[in-house]
């Protein structure tokens, strides 16, 4: 399929080094896919859901042992530790390279290498990046095949050049003791061995997109950012987009599809998708920054899915989706907890046990169906709220840029900062309640700056300095606020209903970056003035307002402490406008 010498030379290295029986170069036609699926039906790696309830749609159950991503088991390696920085694991280039040899000798004997030529982002679009991914794993092909422009075209865009992503995947023996994710930014390249879980294999995701890709941001003066695009279009169609950073499984995806309430909705208003996960932000030549999404599916979360939450993402799902990990009936059905309608009478729990409702284990702890992070993954063009926009090469234009977490009590629903620096700094003090999503204890708080800790390819201090630099050079910069759908009251119950009506604090958002909306000054920026948010047909007390936008100085002293708790681990990395921010932040709770 190519005379490219490099990459030709590249694969005959991991062809001696895994030793498949065969090679299978991926063409991107959907002949070749139903092939690939009958295959993995016939292996039992795969199974046909009941294709009248769920047209075109798969099954795939991972490893118990392999459920979601391992930030332990993931390295950065370069060939100075102080370049990954204090939040990233380290490993020597060599001693990388020389440790994950060992477990890919020999790995794919008896089973098939497969070449998936890819780009993230359209082909053509100076946003977008080539990689080729070598697998063993029919799942990742096909998962691959949604989520990325993949196929011959790809190939034909690379031509000779060997200015691409190499990426070696191979899932070995899925042995948790034998698994790695490296990332190589200084070579272009990701090895991943020993995994078969989503979120760890398919490479053009969160390996190139976020951690790569950040380090080549860097070099290159753009942004690879964990964001999700959407636009709003108000009555009169202007149409505001805005990327918004939030930690997976946080509420990414639902605000993305979100559907406006009724009252919004009369009016005119409308949102559009244009992605739920991931951001690569340039400079326009017309001074302001424009974003494009660089994938072509949703790899979603599955539980607490539903009509309620987003029911645009159920009408996504219905075809062409892979379902993993949820719960599968005798009859090619699936079910997930907080999904839709009852449980089903039995089935087969994601572990490959029989699973019925009411099933505890030996403490009597319930014994979900589902996996906390089961995943579906679905094409991007099956969202009832695509944007006509999604796939331009340009990108779109951006308004804002939000940051957000789950906080309890400190931050108010929404809030503007009063500049491109405090922004920064809001965004790289911004901290969540640990998901099922991520490694960790599920319910602890950590720092998550600009939702990139586990993703920023480099030194997190280097990284805040280059969003500082890179605002330098914006002539129209979007504002910068923070969201929290999370607050709750004195008796534990969230105060902010979510879903569909978060599109009442982005509507205050884009009427803000138009000058249209009043705010009032607070030492933490400026919260919407008394009847400047929209809060029409919403059952609220002006108790509850009040606490929804309360800023509590003694809640805001200790967080301060734990900013700088939190920013010295970078010493004297750390840029000098995020201690200058720091200073004024205190000096302004002091005035107050």
């Amino acid at each position: 399929m190519t005379s490219n010498r490099t990459l030709l030379q590249w694969i005959a290295e991991a062809q001696e080094l895994c030793q498949p029986d065969r090679i299978v170069w991926i063409d991107g036609s959907r002949e070749q896919q139903r092939q690939l699926e009958e295959e993995g039906f016939s292996t039992g790696e795969l199974s046909r859901l009941d294709q009248s309830k769920w047209p075109g749609c798969i099954y795939h159950r991972t490893a118990v042992n392999d459920v979601a991503r391992t930030e332990d088991l993931t390295y950065i390696c370069t060939s100075k530790k102080e370049d990954a920085g204090p939040t990233n694991n380290w490993m020597a280039p060599a001693d990388a390279y020389r440790r994950a040899s060992e477990y890919f000798r020999g790995s794919m004997k008896g089973r098939t290498m497969y070449v998936i030529p890819f780009s993230m982002g359209p082909p053509g679009s100076p946003f977008s990046k080539i990689g080729i991914e070598l697998t063993d794993s029919i799942y990742v092909v096909l998962n691959m095949l949604i989520m990325t422009h993949s196929g011959k075209e790809i190939l034909e865009e690379l031509g000779d050049s060997d200015d691409f992503t190499r990426g070696l995947h191979g899932k070995a023996d899925r042995d948790p003791s034998r698994r790695l994710i490296l990332h190589f930014p200084e070579d272009n390249t990701i090895w991943s061995v020993g995994s078969g879980y989503g979120g760890n294999v398919l490479l053009g995701k969160k390996c190139l997109a976020l951690r790569l890709a950040s380090w080549f941001a860097h070099k290159e003066g753009w942004l690879a950012e964990h964001m999700l695009i959407m636009g709003i279009e108000d009555p009169r169609g202007r149409i505001d987009y805005i990327a918004a950073a939030f930690p997976s499984a946080c509420g990414k995806t639902n605000l993305a599809m979100l559907i406006p309430p009724e009252h919004f909705r009369s009016q005119g208003y409308r949102v559009w998708t244009v992605g739920d996960d991931i951001a690569w932000i340039r400079l326009g030549e017309d001074g302001r920054l424009w974003a494009l999404n660089p994938e072509t599916g949703f790899f979603g979360v599955a539980p607490g899915t539903n009509s309620r939450s987003n029911p645009n993402a159920l009408a996504t799902i219905r075809r062409n989706t892979i379902f993993t990990n949820v719960l599968l009936t005798e009859d090619g059905d699936v079910w997930w907890e907080d999904g839709e309608g009852e449980p089903p009478a039995s089935g087969i729990a994601w572990d490959g046990r029989p699973w019925r409702p009411g099933l505890t284990d030996a403490s009597g702890k319930p014994i979900p169906g589902a996996n906390p992070n089961s995943r579906f993954t679905a094409p991007v063009v099956q969202c009832p709220t695509i944007s006509p926009e999604w796939d331009n090469p340009r990108g779109v234009p951006l308004s804002a840029i939000i940051f957000g977490g789950r906080r309890s009590r400190l931050a108010p629903l929404v809030y503007e900062t009063f500049s491109w620096q405090h922004g920064v700094y809001t965004g790289a003090t911004m901290a969540s309640e640990i998901t099922a999503a991520q490694y960790g204890d599920q319910g602890a708080v950590r720092r998550d700056p600009m939702a990139m800790l586990p993703f920023c390819g480099y030194n997190m201090a280097d990284y805040f300095a280059h969003w500082l630099d890179f605002g330098k050079k914006i002539a129209k910069p979007p504002g910068i606020f923070h969201v929290n759908w999370f607050k709750k009251d004195e008796a534990g119950r969230f105060i902010w209903p979510g879903f569909g009506e978060n599109i009442r604090a982005l509507n205050w958002i884009i009427q803000r970056t138009r000058g249209e909306a009043g705010a009032k000054r607070t030492p933490i920026g400026f919260v919407p003035s008394t009847g400047e948010l929209d809060l029409t047909g919403l059952d609220l007390s002006e108790k509850a307002v009040a606490e929804l936008f309360a800023v509590d100085p003694q809640d805001w002293q200790e967080e301060l402490d734990d900013h700088k708790r939190f920013f010295e681990q970078f010493g004297e990395r750390l840029p000098q406008g995020l201690r200058d921010e720091h200073q004024a932040f205190r000096e302004r709770f002091a005035r107050s």
